[in-house]
């Protein structure tokens, strides 16, 4: 498996994320300052509802630029046992239902599913519960992660 070609597909996904909210900022805005949305009354709050859109779109697509940068001088190594799953593993966890799922542990910015030929692949970071769960574990370890009120355990079946 090619982590740099996971790795091309991320900043590929992020790009096209980065487009959809810049152009998503470039009307919130249009809106915001058009003149027909010009504040009537107290009660007349479209204009004032773009403008908090358009900021809000705005902070999302300086953390899409920052998450490219953090991918863009992401480096993955090959697996260590001797130090445990780091980031940059692609791992495959096994559940109690013997249900498999790869995982790419990357930097932030992540939580996308990427198709690499017939094989689906979770990319998530390690500030997620499931990518701090696996920071330091080995092939055979279990790993458990709280969600909501379910406790769900896997098996690190193994890491590239």
């Amino acid at each position: 498996m090619d982590k740099l070609l996971l790795q091309q597909q991320v900043l590929k996904r992020l790009a096209e994320d980065l487009l959809q909210v810049e152009q998503a900022a470039r009307v919130a805005h249009e809106t915001a300052t058009h003149e027909e949305n010009i504040a009537e009354n107290k009660y007349d709050t479209l204009g004032l509802e773009a403008a908090y859109l358009a900021a809000g779109q705005a902070r999302r697509a300086e953390a899409i630029r920052q998450a490219m940068a953090n991918w863009r001088q992401f480096r993955p190594q090959p697996y260590n046992a001797s130090q445990g799953i780091q980031l940059g593993a692609l791992i495959c966890l096994v559940d109690s239902d013997d249900k498999q799922q790869q995982i790419f542990l990357g930097p932030d910015g992540g939580n996308m599913k990427l198709l690499n030929g017939a094989e689906l692949i979770q990319v998530i970071s390690s500030k997620a519960p499931l990518g701090r769960a696996v920071l330091g574990k080995c092939e055979g370890d279990e790993v458990s992660v709280q969600v909501a009120p379910l406790r769900q355990q896997f098996e690190v079946l193994w890491v590239h």
